[in-house]
């Protein structure tokens, strides 16, 4: 299996923003149109897009479901869109399907209501969002923490599609990924496994590719301070896979 890549676009205000490890009051504005962002992704050869609606995470109301629309808009036809932050209804998740959203992240409710996620997944694709602390699940925009723990979670969404594990102390802080964790879930789960938080260089990239049977790498903040491109982690990913 070759890794997809998924350049991150944190959405906060309609704005394109960063926060370090989850911190609202840590956050980098990187941009103030998020359908050109997405398109100079998908310009790059990403095939797809992974957004995260910070406020809906937060509780704050689907503020941005109209700008997720159109960036789906935008990158049609080549890019798909998976979006979390804020999905803990079927309904949250049929206005995404709606809009043209590929797959829905589920985070905070699928830890409090796993049997959501296959009523969701009736209506379009669910990755389960585990971020975590130390393995430690954490919910609610990672302002709280369960007594969930990774290993445990991975064996409890037979719906879900994919899981997207974040490891919340290196998100957003270029200090690299949790490779040898990643490689152990990847190992515990027949589902694919897209990793995130802690990218900061094409090594890391190339680390990360080099897991046996990872699905998929989440990069944000590397490609918005300049450390690599779209097109280049790409390559990356193509060579680790030969």
């Amino acid at each position: 299996m070759t890794p997809e890549l998924f350049p991150a676009i944190d959405l906060r205000g309609g704005k394109v923003v960063r926060l370090s490890q989850g911190d609202y009051r840590r956050e980098t504005v990187y941009g103030e149109d998020p359908n050109a962002v997405a398109q100079a992704f998908a310009d790059d050869g990403a095939r797809w897009i992974h957004i995260v609606d910070l406020d809906a995470a937060r509780g704050d109301g689907p503020v941005n479901r109209k700008v997720i629309a159109g960036i789906v808009s935008a990158v049609d036809g080549r890019a798909r869109v998976q979006t979390g932050g804020g999905v803990r209804t079927v309904k949250d998740a049929q206005a995404h399907a709606q809009a043209g959203v590929s797959r829905v992240v589920m985070g905070s409710a699928a830890v409090r209501t796993p049997g959501l996620v296959a009523e969701v997944a009736g209506v379009v694709p669910v990755a389960v969002g585990l971020d975590h602390r130390n393995g430690q699940v954490a919910t609610d925009g990672w302002l709280e923490t369960s007594d969930l723990r990774v290993a445990e979670a991975l064996g409890m969404f037979p719906a879900a599609s994919a899981f997207v594990i974040t490891d919340i102390s290196r998100d957003g802080m270029l200090d690299g990924p949790d490779v040898s964790g990643l490689a152990d879930a990847v190992r515990s789960t027949p589902i694919p496994v897209i990793a995130s938080g802690g990218v900061s260089s094409l090594d890391d990239v190339r680390d990360l590719a080099s897991i046996a049977g990872l699905g998929g790498i989440i990069t944000g903040r590397a490609v918005y301070e300049g450390r690599l491109t779209v097109a280049e982690a790409l390559a990356v990913i193509e060579g680790a896979s030969q």
